[in-house]
């Protein structure tokens, strides 16, 4: 009896699982529990025969000294927990590396897949099913190639069925959330099995190896052990990703998937052919990832700690305002504008005049790709209308025909929009609060559908107060942005008590004077901030985590402008990185 293997998982496999866990407890669901316990039992069942006939064949063995002593079918305690750990520490490091990455975006369809594509699906088959050959072939002829034969039986067939599930879709995920979860997880163990072996923890003995070492007291049988068990690991989860992405990805085809879904039904998602994917949704994914990341960098961070159909579609909302808000602001001149304004007012009276869904989405559709530019038609298209309110929408329009106002005022046409702290907040109602009332309608609708009316009226009239307070800080940041596009958003009654007017803001952006206001802007969009942030807690707790990131992410600017200097990018105060991660941390771990 011994304690040297117990001790490897107390020094150097339980550690890492630890902090694995602290770390993404705040995003740690029943789904992540169930994936991983589900490829835990699956680990496990597959290993026990395999390992137990390894140390009965004496290819490797375990001093009795170096173990606590009980067994099962002659494997020791310790290593039975070693297929537990290093399961679980895989899978939860390859969780968290990928949470960022929306996979609705990456799923393969038909305008995506080239030959190419399919032809290193194939060749990857190929390969997998040449190496298991080889495999069989060391294991006939015995001796030296015994160890790296059995390794290669036992794994291969597992490597070669996952991948020909999931060739297309981990053909078109970034490499890094394949590569990534894998070496890095390999090379620790490397470091972890060679202290082992040298202690004499765990022996692999003479006859049944090549004798090569990766370096001094690492086998190559050993290190190739650790890279195909790593790989199973994360192609495992891959898979599970690829099956849940599908079903998500889908409502025709899934109406009502299981929040856990079973083998079979995971097994079935991936056999359907790519061919009945529904190609323009895979697109407008694509295109909404492309804006929010390009645009929004706050959003795009906030929108990953969301999951399931809710991120989906709270990422298409998202897709829909920014188009029609480029489609104005890029217009060469306002009867364009007004153009487009009008061309989206007829797209929603479209979209919400009949109750048949299928009918109008139909004619939705017609009229969109007969209207608007190529990269604008899959934003509305999938706005998903059918369970969101319409008017928040009309009121965003509202608040763009408010922008338009603009024009003529640096033209002395007519008087500034903005001129009292009412016009302030009313408008900031329509371009921002609107978009918060929608995505709280989201949440509800997804998380908490039972939820009663007078409740979610409540809460989303506190969102509609934090959606002012977060466009009030966007005015303070685009201060001398706005400027140049002879815009002014503070109040005009604001401005006459600093002696100032709005053609004096777009003379002097940058005038002391305004840096007072945008203090006093500041000031007001946190006492709005602080007074509705409450209501937060009261939504559905899976999405309250991910709510706080968004809004607090985006109040952190706000922070930043308080500061004598800050990071400048394209003419806006920006958030460094590190810290927009601090503050989404933070904002998750809030009780």
């Amino acid at each position: 009896m011994g304690l040297d293997y117990a001790l490897v998982h107390v020094k150097y496999t339980i550690p890492p699982a630890i902090l694995l866990t602290l770390l993404y407890k705040p995003l740690f669901s029943r789904l992540d529990v169930y994936r991983i316990c589900f490829l835990i039992i699956i680990a496990v069942a597959s290993t026990i025969p395999w390992d137990s006939y390894l140390i009965r064949s004496r290819i490797w063995s375990y001093p009795p000294d170096a173990v606590l002593g009980p067994t099962l079918y002659s494997i020791p305690l310790e290593e039975l927990f070693f297929f537990i750990i290093q399961t679980y520490d895989v899978s939860l490091l390859y969780i968290i590396l990928t949470r960022p990455t929306f996979y609705p975006a990456h799923l393969p369809h038909r305008r995506s897949l080239s030959r190419n594509v399919g032809g290193i699906g194939r060749l990857g088959q190929l390969l997998f099913a040449a190496t298991l050959l080889e495999g069989i072939y060391l294991v006939k002829n015995g001796g030296l190639g015994t160890y790296m034969g059995l390794i290669i039986i036992w794994a291969f067939p597992f490597l070669l069925l996952l991948w020909s599930l999931s060739k297309d879709f981990m053909l078109q995920i970034p490499m890094k959330n394949i590569l990534i979860p894998i070496l890095l997880p390999t090379l620790y163990l490397w470091l972890v099995d060679t202290f082992a072996l040298r202690r004499g923890t765990w022996v692999i003995e003479q006859g049944t190896k090549y004798g090569i070492h990766i370096w001094e007291g690492l086998d190559i049988e050993e290190a190739f052990f650790f890279l195909v068990t790593t790989m199973l690991v994360v192609f495992g989860q891959i898979a599970f990703d690829n099956a849940i992405t599908i079903m998500e990805a889908f409502p025709a085809l899934f109406p009502n998937p299981s929040r856990y879904p079973s083998p079979i039904a995971a097994v079935q998602a991936l056999l359907l052919p790519d061919s009945a994917y529904d190609s323009d949704r895979i697109e407008g994914f694509q295109q909404a990832v492309a804006r929010l990341k390009k645009k929004s960098r706050s959003f795009y961070l906030a929108s990953s700690a969301f999951s399931g159909r809710l991120r989906g579609d709270l990422i298409l909302l998202y897709s829909f305002c920014r188009v029609a808000d480029d489609l104005v602001d890029s217009a060469t001149n306002s009867e364009e504008a007004k153009y487009w304004i009008e061309r989206l007012v007829e797209f929603l009276d479209i979209s919400y005049a009949t109750k048949d869904t299928s009918k109008r989405h139909e004619k939705a559709t017609t009229f969109v790709h007969s209207t608007f530019p190529e990269d604008a038609r899959q934003a509305l298209i999938q706005l998903p209308t059918t369970y969101l309110s319409k008017q928040p929408l009309y009121d965003l329009l509202r608040g763009f025909e408010t922008d338009l106002i603009f024009d003529g005022a640096a033209r002395g046409e007519h008087d500034w929009p903005v001129k009292s702290e009412h016009d302030l907040e009313e408008y900031g109602r329509c371009v921002a609060s609107t978009v918060a009332d929608l995505c709280i309608e989201l949440v509800f609708h997804h998380e908490m559908p039972s939820t009663p009316t007078a409740e979610q009226l409540r809460i989303r009239k506190a969102g509609i107060q934090m959606g002012i307070a977060l466009q009030i800080v966007n005015i303070a940041r685009d201060i001398q942005v706005d400027a140049e596009m002879k815009r002014v958003y503070l109040p005009t009654s604001w401005l006459q008590e600093e002696s100032m007017t709005a053609q004096d803001v777009l003379k002097h952006p940058s005038s002391p004077a305004l840096v007072r206001l945008r203090s006093r802007l500041l000031d007001k969009a946190f006492a709005l901030y602080y007074d509705a942030r409450a209501a937060i807690d009261e939504l559905p707790t899976s999405a309250r985590g991910p709510m706080r990131v968004a809004v607090d992410s985006y109040m952190e600017i706000g922070h930043v402008l308080r500061q004598e200097t800050y990071q400048v990018k394209a003419g806006r105060a920006t958030v460094p990185k590190l810290r927009r991660l601090r503050v989404a941390w933070r904002a998750l771990n809030k009780t």
